[in-house]
């Protein structure tokens, strides 16, 4: 055992136990408001388009007794508790209670015990009966007791009411599509129009979205008429209908944050409670790891699951062989060391990359706009060799402050003290001649900066939602409509200023954490993980979106996160000594492969036969020759377009398969 670690067990000793969970799934149902009976063969087909998500068991279930008015159906990815007992649809109180389910609550034996002592009786050890008792003892009440990632919908038949509900963070998926007549839900949106959901109508506003911020907010998708049920939101539905979702949580947002205790005591407040929520998520009875990139989240993340493990963790870590400069492995290396970890090194080549991205486009069944995708999915294929369920360290950089442009309003306040004269004629037209690029180290610095200087007016909420924008000025022509465009971006505004008004307009910093902790994290990030890892039955658990750690890092002011130029300052200061040095003085780097690279090369062939003239023009919002200009600039290296350009191949070749 390493010095690291024989002195991480002396400071953090803790006692552990092995419970037996439930299972990663996919689900989704018809529940019909009239007397049309629900067709089974839809819910099969729906399911079959699940199937990756789940592999161990599909079920269906249709209320036949009631004239058929509600059909549900899971697949199920056996993580604990494989037994049939634990299968789903399940059925509680002799058929009268029903539950499809996707997630897992880590506190469900705490449930269980409290629910036992009120009377109610179990037949199996997972948690998915856990939920169904909750459910339908405390009805909505029951969500505020889970920690955990779930994604569920409960029927009462007797009553012919229930509920979808989502997790508070929506690290699961649900989607769901209502009308007079039914609602259908899913957890994918190839599986909810394989309900028959109709109403396919490409919704202008989402897919503006999509090309400008790379992701699209909840509650819009792709399509106009379809939602995306909003993190820490509930669905109740009656006989009669559906009625308006609901929110049971959203972040504790202090009005004035401020460190209530000494710095010591909350950098110890913070190892302790990232020591639970990884050790809560460490149980399995099937194989278990984790993502570790050598960043700070990551190898925090494995050093908890190490010392709660006290055996060798199998850990992952992702590289491409024609990025010398920007290879992670070294930083992971590190860390598997310190940490005795069994480390698996995943160096992509060129032809492997591209011979993946048909077959990732081919399967996310949506737009999605962003090109880490492609090597989340490659690591999560490579990981599922070995492990059924591995932790990352998601969520961190929205927490803590970890991404560059958290950085560059004290920058842009440094920036415009350079007399304007200065700026104007010297730095700004040199920024625009720097080859800027995703693929160097010191390209993609280029690329920062000018975009730092392109947003130099506004307000902090403003500047970072202009540099959150995956459009340049260069490439606004894009839009038919310029004033849609500007629209959307007030629309933006007005939604991050609405969402964070209760926090203290002194502390900038705080509400732009908050904003992209409630809206980009669950429709960018955790969509990615989520789509990538189900795509090869892997299930993904994420410790710094336990409710505990969220209310520690929502509760403390900026300045301990993002200090000096210093990003997850605190973060940082919590693990001094506990992780190699190497590790905590780091920069930043990014999880991608050499996208833009690819577009200037071999992918050029693929990108034209996908992002044709028909298939821009059929959006009715889009300019065509923009396209092609804007690929010009990109492949002369006038301009650095290659998230846009990506976002628009994954836009066509989701729209070429039917969208």
């Amino acid at each position: 055992m390493s010095r690291v670690r024989e002195r991480w067990f002396e400071i953090e000793e803790l006692g552990f136990f092995r419970v037996p969970y439930s299972s990663m799934c996919g689900i989704c149902g018809v529940i019909s408001f009239s007397d049309e009976p629900v067709a089974p063969g839809p819910i099969e087909r729906a399911c079959a388009a699940l199937r990756h998500r789940g592999p161990d068991h599909q079920g269906v279930w249709i209320d036949h007794a009631r004239g058929g008015r509600v059909g549900l159906g899971a697949v199920r990815l056996a993580v604990l508790d494989p037994t049939a007992a634990s299968h789903q649809p399940m059925q509680r109180a002799g058929g009268r209670l029903h539950l499809v389910y996707n997630g897992e609550i880590y506190n469900f034996r705490e449930i269980r015990r409290e629910l036992a002592d009120l009377g109610e009786p179990f037949f199996t050890d997972g948690d998915t009966e856990v939920v169904l008792a909750a459910c339908a003892r405390w009805g909505v009440e029951a969500f505020s007791r889970f920690n955990g990632m779930w994604a569920l919908a409960f029927y009462d038949a007797e009553t012919r009411a229930g509920f979808f509900c989502r997790d508070r963070f929506g690290i699961k998926p649900l989607l769901y599509r209502a009308d007079t007549a039914r609602v259908c839900f899913a957890s994918e949106l190839r599986a909810l129009t394989l309900l028959g959901a109709g109403g396919r109508t490409i919704d202008t506003t989402a897919l503006m979205q999509h090309l400008r911020y790379g992701y699209i907010a909840h509650p819009a998708t792709i399509y106009r008429e379809a939602r995306r049920l909003a993190p820490g939101h509930f669905l109740r539905f009656d006989a009669e209908g559906v009625h308006a979702p609901q929110s049971y949580y959203s972040p504790p947002i202090d009005p004035e944050p401020r460190a209530r205790e000494d710095y010591a005591g909350i950098c110890t407040r913070l190892r302790r409670s990232l020591a639970d929520a990884v050790a809560v998520r460490r149980v399995s009875d099937v194989p278990i790891g984790a993502f570790l990139s050598g960043g700070l989240d990551s190898s925090i993340v494995v050093a908890h699951l190490a010392a709660a493990t006290g055996r060798p963790v199998q850990t992952f870590a992702v590289s491409y062989a024609g990025q010398p400069g920007s290879d992670e492995t070294p930083f992971a290396r590190a860390v598997a060391g310190a940490f005795g970890t069994e480390h698996h090194d995943v160096l992509l080549s060129e032809r492997e990359v591209l011979a993946a991205i048909p077959n990732i486009l081919d399967h996310l069944g949506e737009p999605v706009g962003d090109s880490s995708i492609l090597p989340t999915a490659l690591l999560c294929e490579f990981a599922r060799r070995h492990v059924t369920v591995a932790l990352s360290g998601d969520g961190g950089d929205e927490l803590f402050g970890g991404y560059w442009r958290y950085l560059g309003h004290a920058a842009m306040d440094a920036y415009q003290r350079i007399p304007q004269s200065v700026r104007q004629a010297v730095i700004e037209p040199a920024l625009r001649f720097v080859g800027a690029s995703k693929s160097t180290a010191a390209g993609n610095r280029a690329r920062q900066f000018q975009k730092l200087v392109r947003a130099h007016s506004g307000d902090a909420l403003q500047r970072h939602l202009a540099w959150s924008r995956i459009v340049s000025p260069e490439a606004e022509g894009l839009f038919r409509d310029a004033t849609e465009a500007a629209a959307l971006d007030h629309r933006m505004l007005e939604l991050a200023r609405e969402s964070t008004f209760a926090m203290d307009p002194r502390d900038s910093p705080n509400r732009i954490l908050m904003f992209d902790l409630r809206f980009s994290l669950p429709a960018d990030m955790l969509q990615k993980v989520d789509l990538a890892s189900m795509m090869h039955s892997l299930e993904v658990r994420v410790p710094f979106l336990d409710p505990a750690v969220v209310e520690l890092a929502s509760s403390l002011p900026s300045e301990l996160k993002i200090d000096r130029g210093i990003r997850k300052r605190i973060l940082a200061d919590a693990y001094r000594v506990r992780l190699p040095d190497e590790v905590l003085d780091r920069a930043k780097q990014g999880f991608e492969v050499p996208f833009g690279e690819f577009l200037r090369g071999p992918l050029q062939e693929l990108f034209h036969d996908t992002v044709t003239r028909a298939a821009v023009d059929s959006f009715g919002t889009l300019s065509y020759d923009a396209v092609e200009s804007i690929y010009r600039d990109h492949l002369a290296r006038r301009g650095e377009h290659a998230d846009l350009l990506f976002a628009l191949l994954s836009l066509c070749w989701w729209h070429r398969q039917g969208g």
